[in-house]
């Protein structure tokens, strides 16, 4: 049995993303609920996809941030502006491992006949990883934007971004979910 034909537990499983994937509800088309099996490998799957997207995002951002200290622009920066550089730059590192771990895991225990553990702690450090690559790229627009941007506004600006970043990335995608959950209690009343 290889890692990915390992059985899987299902009670209390509500980790699928929509109704769509778990084969019920709309858009499964009459089709077999997806066994336990093939839903671990598609959320393994679709944490590999996620991972590439954010991985090549915070790789870019972490190497840009690297440069910046052998910029001749970096040695006028005031105090201030070199804490948020350095929290900026352990931001990205840590942002980097959590989106990287992933795969360092499954290489580590692949044909271990664990992969519904792995997927479980693969998506919380993808979480924590999108959490500290939102943290990343605010303390690096605010960096930037001080440089840039007279007085409060770059601050004003950075919270700004970041506010849109809680409500794209967390906000929305909880409001979805509590949606659809209310939606799926109606159905099943």
């Amino acid at each position: 049995m290889t890692m990915t034909e390992q059985p899987v537990k299902t009670a209390g499983d509500d980790t699928a993303c929509c109704a769509c994937h778990d084969g019920h509800g709309p858009g499964s088309g009459g089709q077999e609920p997806e066994t336990a099996r093939e839903r671990v490998n598609r959320r393994w799957n679709e944490i590999l996809q996620e991972t590439r997207v954010t991985q090549t995002g915070v790789q870019i951002l972490f190497g840009f941030l690297l440069s910046v200290a052998f910029t001749p622009l970096f040695r006028e920066l005031e105090t201030f502006d070199r804490v948020v550089y350095v929290i900026t730059v352990v931001l990205g590192a840590a942002a980097t491992g959590s989106l990287i771990a992933p795969v360092s895991i499954h290489r580590l225990l692949s044909g271990q006949r664990m992969k519904d553990e792995v997927v479980g702690v693969a998506g919380r450090l993808m979480m924590c990883g999108m959490v500290l690559l939102a943290l990343t790229i605010g303390c690096t627009l605010l960096l930037i934007l001080r440089v840039v941007v007279p007085g409060v506004l770059a601050e004003v600006l950075a919270g700004g971004v970041m506010l849109w970043f809680g409500l794209c990335w967390y906000v929305l995608p909880l409001w979805l979910r509590h949606r659809a959950n209310r939606r799926s209690v109606a159905d099943d009343a």
